[in-house]
């Protein structure tokens, strides 16, 4: 008797047929009987706008008589005005915002070729289906690949730079840039977090009292500012940059180390798309310590190896922009997307305590760190 217990999954369910398919392509076989099955729910603190669910669907599945035992991982993927936290949209710019953020592209990533066009060292799990939901959400069904805890240290973001400057520069990946939706790009960043979120943010006398705030960030609040003046003509050098292409959300989260510790599985394609050049090197570089999860100690020292090796990988692929250029374009975008958006708001509402003020000055470092790089490169 089949023992079914996925309700777990709800609407991102399918049935016994499809995944019994799923199960054969995940083997290697022509048929398999499924035995069991159940799913559960990813342990998984980090939001996410366009992310509606994530399990694991476990069980056994029998093949020629012989049992077998799997596990797979599906996501939900969703427009983000069903995301809870779409509430925190104005009213007036909901309609808007609702269709600029491309939900789709995770999609048509894992639909794609696209594996067959990494570079040696970067993969990508499997996709055994992609099934919509509605017209609004769909599911995506994974294998899951073998990674291992591994410690960050200068020589593994080092590598990982690398491989993000063979994978921007890339032709076949290249070819791929416009598989997506076409909703977003830098300018929609700008006139929508940037412009609706972020400078009101920084406007804000009390913010600037906060304790938080206060305490970290007194002296950037005068060279915020003036970013914050010059952004129009900041977003315009930075769209005026080489177009390569991106994962668009390169943080070393993104990037599963593998068993060999010789490169990495990458995850999570939802800002896969045409990009400025360097655009993955923030990410990368500041994306784990935005979070919490790493320390600003070294960043100037890292972001240097970082670009160096970035580079370095457009030149194996054959696009030589010097190092210069990126240099700038990386600079451009570490303060459009991250250096302008440092303070902690997010926490303001809470009572400061010594976490979050380390928090605070690490954010402020970030910061720190993107205006100066945009005026060493300017």
């Amino acid at each position: 008797m089949l023992f079914r217990s996925r309700s777990a999954l709800g609407a991102a369910d399918v049935g016994d047929d499809l995944l019994a398919a799923m199960l054969a392509e995940l083997l290697g076989v022509d048929d398999v009987e499924l035995v069991s099955s159940y799913a559960e729910v990813v342990d998984y603190a980090l939001p996410a706008i366009t992310t509606g669910g994530r399990w694991w669907v476990r069980g056994t599945a029998a093949v020629d008589g012989h049992a077998h035992d799997f596990r797979l991982f599906v996501k939900q993927v969703h427009e983000w005005s069903r995301s809870p936290l779409f509430e925190s949209v104005p009213p007036e710019v909901r309609e808007w915002a609702a269709g600029v953020v491309p939900w789709r592209t995770e999609g048509r990533v894992y639909a794609s070729d696209l594996a067959d066009h990494l570079p040696p060292g970067l993969a990508m799990p499997r996709a055994l289906g992609v099934h919509d939901i509605d017209s609004c959400s769909y599911s995506v069904w994974l294998e899951v690949v073998p990674t291992v805890d591994a410690v960050w240290d200068l020589d593994r973001y080092r590598h990982a730079a690398h491989l993000l400057g063979r994978f921007a520069a890339r032709p076949g990946i290249r070819a791929l840039a416009r598989i997506g939706s076409d909703e977003w790009d830098v300018r929609s960043y700008v006139d929508g977090r940037v412009g609706h979120q972020v400078l009101p943010i920084l406007a804000d006398e009390g913010v600037w009292r906060h304790p938080l705030v206060a305490g970290a960030f007194t002296d950037l609040r005068p060279r915020l500012l003036a970013a914050v003046d010059d952004l129009p003509r900041l977003t315009e050098e930075l769209l005026a940059q080489p177009e390569l292409v991106g994962h668009g959300d390169a943080c070393p989260n993104n990037l599963l180390v593998r068993p060999d510790r010789d490169g990495f599985t990458l995850i999570d394609f939802g800002f896969f798309m045409a990009l400025p050049v360097g655009f993955d090197l923030g990410q990368l570089l500041v994306g784990e310590v935005q979070l919490g999860r790493g320390s600003a100690d070294g960043l100037a020292e890292r972001d240097e190896a970082c670009l160096a090796a970035y580079v370095d990988g457009l030149v194996a692929e054959g696009v030589d922009l010097g190092i210069e250029a990126v240099r700038r374009a990386h600079a451009l975008h570490l303060l459009i997307f991250s250096g302008l958006s440092a303070i902690p708001f997010e926490v303001l509402d809470q009572e400061p305590t010594d976490a979050l003020r380390a928090m605070a000055a690490t954010r402020a470092a970030i910061a720190r760190h993107s205006l100066d790089l945009v005026d060493q490169t300017g």
